[in-house]
């Protein structure tokens, strides 16, 4: 048990390092491919059963599912900015690939991704 407290220990005292202004600035930020069918959406509303209602930014508002991969993983709340993937058999639906963190979402709006 002693070995055990001071392995606890050891990790608590050197896991708070000293935190700066550039340690939130992102460097690599993933953005919608359009040769793969991708397009940015904002989250309008949580439908339940993994599906959401898009906003998408060519002007389409889109029934979104989480495939079952993402679901656990990938938290969604309205609001979120996403990247959606629409269905090639029905352009009304699209499937959710990618979930932009804050500091991501603000780079977007930097670069001009978002209007």
């Amino acid at each position: 048990m002693a070995n055990y407290r001071s392995t606890i220990r050891k990790r608590k005292a050197g896991s708070n390092p000293v935190s700066s202004e550039d340690s939130t600035e992102v460097t690599r930020v993933r953005t919608p491919r359009k040769d793969k069918n991708e397009v940015l959406a904002t989250v309008a509303s949580l439908l339940g059963s993994k599906r959401v209602t898009l906003q998408c930014m060519d002007g389409v508002v889109r029934m979104g599912r989480i495939p079952g991969s993402k679901h656990k993983k990938m938290w969604v709340r309205e609001g979120d900015i996403v990247i959606a993937n629409p269905w090639e058999i029905q352009d009304s639906k699209a499937d959710i690939t990618w979930k932009y963190t804050r500091p991501q979402v603000e780079w977007l709006e930097r670069k001009g991704y978002l209007n």
